[in-house]
């Protein structure tokens, strides 16, 4: 007969001593991560990123400025040593022209401006005003720069029409959503950027040897380049416009021109005519620039003027300019203003 020893009860303590002496889990070791602990971590980062990112770009530019100086520096080199003028040997008479455009009377700027005798007139071009006159009835005539400039500004203004008149509908053919063929308009797009690939400067001289210098030349220049420049401006905004006139027009049967008068064109006519208007504005400059080179206009008279050292004849020509360019430009900012509205230029941060 076996003897067994009865079995103590467990008291409470030894329940707690049990449970202190068990290792605590790894996971309550760990620090609490809180939320803005990440938040901090995460700002900090970013800001290490963006500290980076800005240094190694203003490597980058150093290093791009650099090799531009280091580029122009040889190119000069190379053009003073190629050049029989030495370049850097005339250099401080950069500025000796300015000797001879400043008149010995300044008053003969203003007599040249508007074709009155000169008493300095000795039988030399430098200055025969009264010759260039341009008499329409009797003792009324027109000064002959004024009768240029507006030589040059009828150059820009025919060919900016010239330009419109194409640019309109190549403009509704090369947009992607009114477009009545994918090929058509993938042709469009491509003539209309050969158009405008080439300087009007180059063309013009093109033309100018097929149907010799003059006017003409230069209207058909700065017309072919105007019809690729305002036939993209144009075609991007009717990539944005309202489809639903057009979807509305759609079902009831209309076809592709009606669409294009009645659900396309009232929207983008304004945004037309004011990109047009700041096309006259280029072009009145471009055409001053081919006329140097045989355009016709006020462009050739500056050249000659300069050329032949006529002080108060290169004066009167850039006045006349900037005056008619200034008049043109601000004519043009106010009439766009109206067409567009305000809210346009201010969104625009035109001036």
């Amino acid at each position: 007969m076996s003897s067994s020893k009865p079995a103590k009860p467990r008291s409470a303590a030894d329940g707690n001593s049990r449970r202190a002496a068990l290792p605590a889990p790894p996971f309550l070791h760990l620090p609490i991560m809180t939320s803005a602990t990440i938040h901090s971590d995460a700002t900090h980062q970013a800001a290490d990123a963006w500290r980076r990112q800005t240094s190694l770009r203003r490597l980058y530019t150093g290093l791009g400025i650099g090799l531009l100086f280091v580029a122009l520096c040889a190119t000069m080199w190379f053009a003073d040593e190629a050049n029989a003028g030495h370049f850097f040997d005339r250099l401080p008479h950069l500025l000796d022209f300015l000797s001879w455009l400043i008149p010995k009377d300044w008053n003969d700027v203003w007599r040249a401006l508007f074709d009155i005798a000169s008493p300095h007139d000795s039988g030399s071009q430098e200055f025969n005003f009264p010759l260039g006159r341009v008499y329409i009835s009797g003792g009324f005539y027109i000064p002959e720069y004024f009768e240029l400039m507006i030589t040059t500004l009828n150059v820009a203004l025919v060919s900016t029409f010239i330009g419109f008149v194409f640019a309109v509908p190549f403009s509704f053919i090369a947009a992607r959503n009114l477009t009545p063929h994918p090929v058509l308009r993938l042709v469009v797009k491509r003539l209309m950027e050969l158009l405008r690939a080439f300087p009007e400067i180059v063309i013009a001289g093109l033309f100018a040897a097929v149907l010799s210098i003059g006017p003409i030349a230069a209207i058909i220049a700065i017309g072919l380049h105007s019809i690729g420049a305002l036939g993209k401006l144009f075609y991007e905004i009717n990539e944005n416009i309202d489809m639903r006139p057009d979807e509305g027009l759609t079902a009831v049967g209309a076809n592709w021109f009606e669409r294009v008068r009645f659900a396309g064109l009232p929207q983008v006519l304004p945004n037309f005519m004011s990109y047009t208007l700041l096309r006259i504005e280029i072009n009145v400059r471009a055409s001053t620039i081919i006329g140097a080179v045989g355009g016709g206009g006020i462009g050739e008279e500056l050249k000659l003027s300069i050329s032949r050292g006529f002080g108060a004849k290169t004066l009167a020509l850039v006045l006349l300019l900037f005056t008619t360019i200034f008049i043109v430009d601000q004519f043009s900012a106010w009439l766009r203003r109206k067409l567009v509205g305000e809210q346009a230029f201010l969104m625009n941060g035109s001036p």
